[in-house]
């Protein structure tokens, strides 16, 4: 296998053209930042769903606390019929969303 040294054939980058470049990015966003001090008010409607989303839970901690458990008292057995179709599903539904 031939590698290439194509690293060797791009032209050197100026340090002065990026400081100058990140000097000029820093100036708009700061121009931009100053003249776009809008207030912003969420309708009723995204408020009610942000705070049953905020008051919602990702997932059941008693149920982790419980797993957590029996795995430190080795009494966690995994199902491995139930992981094997779990893995079947997600497999089936990545191969449809792909032709879909």
């Amino acid at each position: 296998m031939k590698i290439d040294d194509t690293s060797k054939k791009t032209a050197p980058v100026g340090v002065t053209t990026t400081q100058a470049r990140a000097g000029k990015g820093a100036e708009k966003a700061a121009a931009n930042s100053q003249a776009s001090s809008s207030n912003v008010t969420l309708s009723t409607q995204v408020q009610a769903l942000t705070s049953q989303v905020s008051s919602a839970s990702v997932f059941d901690t008693k149920k982790v606390e419980e797993i957590k458990a029996a795995i430190a008292g080795g009494q966690f057995q995994v199902n491995a019929e139930r992981v094997a179709d779990g893995l079947m599903d997600t497999v089936k539904d990545l191969i449809s969303a792909r032709r879909g």
